[in-house]
């Protein structure tokens, strides 16, 4: 009665689907090529002499996968429910289902859900790997059953998210862009909850508690060890666990609340509206004939009134003055329009003033720890400690990488879906026009996002918490990465007919990259420091970053460059860790700035040299 035909008809299509099994298969493969991997890494530099070894290496996998999987459920649910609605407004359907018998909960937990079905099997098919980690020891079923509920409460709160957000902006890329952020600040909220006198003791829970509860992330982690925190008032809703469903399950209610009953509001937008209004202005222009005839038939004779005192030398001041509001396209357009006009709607500057919000957060995060003096590590010479100031950057820098590419993958789809694309195409628009007015273009728009981060990393160098060197390689790196991910998102949105699956193949990439470069640095750190002997093990773990790397963006687009550079790419990054755990950071520098470069100018070449832009019209490119 709540959910209605939307979810019922894709819980009936999405199992006939080949991609549902095969996205199981790959899910459950990475997992298991995770344990091989930590298996390989502790037997090759440890003695197991008991099975107390073998125990800690299940409680220690079992603390790395957790919150890994967790990530990947808050990517893929949030995003999957913001693609889902966003792909309808794009396509214009929504309107449709609107007019239907459909009521506001059946469209909006209909739509919410049918988009989560994957995210559901995904979480369903890991908990056998789960599982298997029974046979080393120290792991219970109570544990299992505990992460799983979280994780699910967890995907329903962030598809819940997506969705809301997706329902109530127009544009794709301001979708994607508050999604993203909007789940960082809650995030961010949490840690400061933890730290605030004004939440301890609150209802007799303290506030390291209110924290833990609040971040998904900490409670999946305190659902993993084996006795979780229930002292006090926590123990009468199951402890931390059992508040950490209480207030995910209060923020579900209250967002799908907001979105059943405003989803008649928001849409159709009022840029539909608009639209709407215009034609009925014409419609009723046309029956008034007479009156239309007779408008047109004044403006010529001023038109030519004009004329007239032109060729006399008489200039009319409200002539020179029109003229002079007119501006002048460059000779790039593309360039023009992306830089010049509101391309993206006025709505983007909401966009960088949260933006902005966030990174003033991370800067006074930055500034507290250099006051206290906690910036600066001072551990062993091998330097395998994160150092403190990451905690406070590199989600910055992950939310700029990730607004960047979000922007540059919807100038692309926004063209095709607006039926634009194929107009460009016909016109004296060469694809070095094309290519690069998008390049530059997404850059410009998202300055903001480009250069607070350099501007903090600049801070950081000011204040003394950062080398010079330091600062300058990490300056050059992100700047190979904001090139990078901005190509890479041109890239598919080129290559991929559908918008949906463009845009997740281009933020999932990102996305997998980052979680692929976090997971290898816990691996190492957790079972041993002998950076120098771990490339053996990881093998299996870089050749399926490669093979899955050129799937994405190769396998569609094949060229000679973008295999070498699919399949370079993981094992250039893996020297890269290793030489950061070491603490060298010229190396890192350059075997970023390699392997990144050339991946983005391998995307590059077949962009420049033809228009070999996706359109849907293609036999076998049915995406839905």
């Amino acid at each position: 009665m709540f959910i209605g035909p939307v979810f019922t008809r894709e819980a009936a299509v999405t199992p006939r689907r080949s991609k549902f099994y095969v996205y199981r298969a790959v899910y459950v493969a990475a997992l298991f090529l995770l344990m091989c991997t930590a298996w390989l890494v502790l037997a090759g530099t440890q003695v197991i002499a008991s099975v107390g070894d073998m125990a800690r290496f299940g409680a220690s996998i079992f603390h790395i996968l957790a919150p890994i999987q967790l990530c990947l459920v808050i990517f893929f649910a949030a995003f999957s429910a913001a693609g889902a609605v966003a792909q309808e407004k794009d396509r214009k359907t929504l309107i449709l289902l609107l007019m239907t018998r459909l009521n506001n909960s059946e469209l909006v937990l209909g739509k919410m859900l049918a988009s989560l079905i994957n995210v559901f099997a995904l979480i369903m098919a890991a908990a056998p790997v789960f599982c298997a980690l029974f046979l080393f020891g120290g792991v219970s079923t109570g544990q299992v059953l505990r992460v799983l509920l979280v994780t699910f409460i967890t995907a329903l709160a962030a598809g819940s998210i997506g969705s809301t957000i997706a329902l109530w902006r127009e544009k794709t890329f301001q979708t994607l862009a508050l999604t993203a952020m909007l789940i960082t600040v809650l995030l961010g909220f949490s840690v400061v909850v933890s730290q605030r006198v004004l939440f301890d003791r609150l209802f007799g829970i303290s506030a390291a508690q209110w924290g833990t509860a609040m971040n998904p992330i900490w409670a999946v982690m305190e659902a993993a060890n084996p006795f979780p925190s229930s002292a006090g008032n926590l123990a009468a809703i199951g402890g931390i666990i059992g508040l950490h469903v209480v207030i995910m399950t209060i923020g579900i209610v209250v967002m799908n609340g907001i979105a059943i009953a405003l989803v008649r509001v928001w849409n159709p937008s009022r840029e539909t509206r608009r639209g709407k209004d215009m034609e009925a202005q014409q419609l009723e222009e046309s029956i008034w004939g007479a009156e239309h005839d007779m408008a047109k038939i004044d403006a010529a004779s001023t038109q030519n009134a004009s004329n007239e005192k032109l060729r006399s030398g008489h200039v009319d001041a409200r002539t020179t003055e029109v003229k002079q509001d007119h501006r002048k396209v460059w000779e790039n357009p593309i360039l023009w329009r992306e830089t010049q006009t509101w391309a993206y709607g006025r709505k983007v500057l909401i966009i960088k003033f949260v933006y902005l919000m966030l990174a003033a957060a991370a800067t006074y995060m930055l500034y507290a720890m250099v006051a206290s003096g906690t910036a600066v590590y001072r551990g062993d010479q091998l330097g395998t400690t994160i150092p403190p100031i990451a905690w406070g950057v590199v989600p910055l820098y992950l939310i700029s990488l990730v607004i960047v590419n979000a922007l540059a993958v919807t100038s692309v789809t926004n063209e095709r879906d607006g039926q634009a694309l194929d107009l460009l195409l016909v016109t004296d628009l060469t694809p070095k026009e094309f290519t690069f007015g998008k390049l530059w273009g997404v850059m410009w728009v998202t300055r903001e996002m480009i250069l607070a981060p350099l501007l903090v990393t600049g801070y950081l160098w000011f204040a003394g918490a950062m080398q010079l060197d330091s600062f300058l390689f990490l300056f050059a790196g992100l700047t190979v990465m904001n090139f990078f991910v901005t190509m890479l998102g041109l890239h598919c949105g080129m290559t991929y007919a559908n918008s949906r699956t463009a845009i997740g193949v281009s933020l999932g990439t990102v996305f997998f990259l980052f979680l692929g470069v976090i997971t290898c640095i816990l691996l190492m750190i957790s079972f041993t420091e002998s950076f120098h002997f771990q490339l053996f093990p990881f093998l299996g773990f870089v050749a399926g970053g490669g093979l899955g790397l050129y799937v994405a963006i190769g396998h569609r687009n094949p060229s000679p460059a973008i295999l070498m550079a699919t399949l370079l790419l993981p094992g250039i990054s893996f020297f890269a860790i290793v030489s950061f755990l070491l603490g060298k950071g010229f190396e890192v520098a350059i075997a970023t700035a390699v392997a990144y470069g050339f991946t983005t100018i391998a995307m590059m070449i077949p962009a420049l040299s033809d228009f070999d832009i996706e359109v849907g019209r293609r036999s076998g490119n049915d995406e839905d």
